[in-house]
């Protein structure tokens, strides 16, 4: 490895790789210093990729259940967890041997190191052997992510206390799981874990389940999770977590929710923390808000000249494809390009089954700001798609200001909404407004006409939604 680079881009996850990638691209000497053997960091890993392959999983299994409404039916399923673990550890490896011919193709030197700050121009870098040695460079950019947040309360010591990778590792299916958290986290493991047999308990401290999502797109989801969960408590509070030989016992703290439990795993699912501690940051200029998150601008320049930041160790939200998107962002302004992170509709989606998804405005957001605008929804009943699909719990909407027609947002709700969602995004970004989305032919019968007439209906009348005229 050469002792100076360019650039070097610390952590090889969704921000990080893309980020050398793009500086290569630009003719730019990289180096990509990740401290575990394979790249691809917690999303490839540990989190998006696997849990997407056990979702699919469970999707099958759902999807043959629900055939025998339809005169189709199968047997039971036989899990092999051996053979379960090994497709989804094959995909990772898939993925992973990808990044690293790519970062051969395209000349980026991948260093398996600790990397932490000794200057504002060198890094100290400690490899796997126990060697040490230095790195000096011209620019650098921190791209080291996240991990599960662990409250004390919950770290007894037990290995049947899991956080996500813990439950992504799939050791065993146990007969009884609590989650604790109601976000997407703790929903697609909770969802994997009973379509494989697990009575799954979902215990949430706040009001709902899925806070930054609208209430109207979150009740189909949670009316269906209802029949695959044993139970979902919300307003409820986990008190404190004791191992025992029969399980682990929760005290709970809930109306109506028996006060002790016992359960053979428990997943802690209450988000997620920042991995800006024990870099050497001290060592620059660099500044740390008191959540942890490194502070940078648009650019994602942070208050040292020499040292940029992306993704989850930058701030919310916290999705792999805000970490890529900041990457082509800071390496373009690196390189004098007029670039800056202005993207107003960074989609969030729930892997569940049904999906949900949304961007831009949601209809929370625009009554506390009392903006003026009309809210349309088409129930996914009108759509012969979703009809031979049997799945019509769906709802697609639109935010639409009124005086400008313009599409603020859109959230949707139902199968295949995280793949739906895109044209939202785009309606969003662009500026669109409804008529654009209204005139734009949809190919018949899919669920992205439910876009195409939820236009149609904030303009007049929608082909197979009729609203009486006021």
């Amino acid at each position: 490895m050469s002792q100076h680079a360019e650039i070097v881009v610390i952590g090889a996850g969704p921000g990080g790789y893309p980020a050398a990638f793009a500086a290569a691209d630009h003719g730019k000497k990289v180096v990509l210093v990740n401290e575990e053997q394979n790249p691809g960091g917690v999303c490839l890993q540990r989190g998006c990729i696997p849990s997407k392959a056990l979702l699919h999983v469970a999707k099958l299994i759902h999807e043959a259940a629900d055939a025998a409404e339809h005169g189709l039916t199968f047997g039971k399923p036989k899990i092999d967890l051996d053979k379960l673990r090994g497709f989804k550890n094959g995909v990772i490896g898939q993925l992973t041997g990808g990044i690293q011919s790519l970062c051969k193709a395209r000349g980026v030197t991948l260093v398996q190191a600790r990397a932490t700050f000794a200057n504002s121009n060198t890094l100290n870098l400690a490899k796997p052997d126990g060697s040490t040695e230095q790195l000096t460079f011209d620019k650098a950019m921190i791209a080291t992510g996240s991990q599960p947040a662990m409250p004390p309360m919950f770290a007894i010591g037990d290995p049947r206390v899991m956080d996500s990778t813990g439950a992504l590792a799939l050791e065993d299916i146990p007969k009884k799981l609590l989650v604790i958290g109601g976000g997407y986290i703790g929903l697609e493991m909770g969802c994997v874990y009973a379509a494989l047999g697990s009575d799954v308990t979902v215990v949430e401290m706040l009001s709902g389940i899925l806070l930054g999502a609208d209430r109207d797109l979150v009740r189909p989801l949670q009316k269906r999770l209802e029949t695959q969960f044993k139970a979902i408590h919300v307003n409820t509070q986990v008190l404190g977590l004791k191992a025992t030989k029969s399980g682990i016992v929760a005290s709970l703290k809930g109306e109506g929710v028996e006060p002790e439990q016992t359960f053979d795993r428990v997943l802690v699912s209450v988000g997620r923390k920042p991995n800006s501690k024990n870099l050497g940051l001290e060592n620059t200029k660099v500044q740390v808000d008191e959540k942890g998150f490194v502070k940078i601008d648009r650019c994602c320049r942070t208050a040292d000249p020499n040292i940029l930041a992306i993704g989850d160790v930058a701030g919310e939200p916290m999705l792999a494809h805000k970490a890529t998107r900041e990457a082509k962002v800071a390496i373009e302004a690196l390189v004098g390009e007029p670039a800056e992170f202005d993207n107003i509709a960074i989609p969030a989606v729930v892997f569940t089954d049904p999906e949900l998804a949304w961007c831009g405005l949601t209809e929370t957001e625009a009554k506390a700001q009392e903006r003026d605008v009309k809210v349309i929804r088409f129930a996914w009943a009108a759509s012969g798609r979703a009809q031979s699909l049997a799945r019509t719990e769906g709802l697609t909407k639109l935010i639409v200001e009124n005086k400008t027609e313009r599409i603020l947002g859109v959230g949707i709700v139902g199968v295949g909404a995280g793949e739906l969602i895109s044209e939202g995004v785009l309606a969003v970004e662009t500026a669109a407004v409804a008529r654009d989305l209204a005139d734009s032919i949809h190919p018949h019968p899919t669920l992205s006409e439910t876009l195409m007439e939820a236009a149609e209906a904030f303009i007049g009348q929608a082909t197979h939604m009729y609203r009486p005229p006021r």
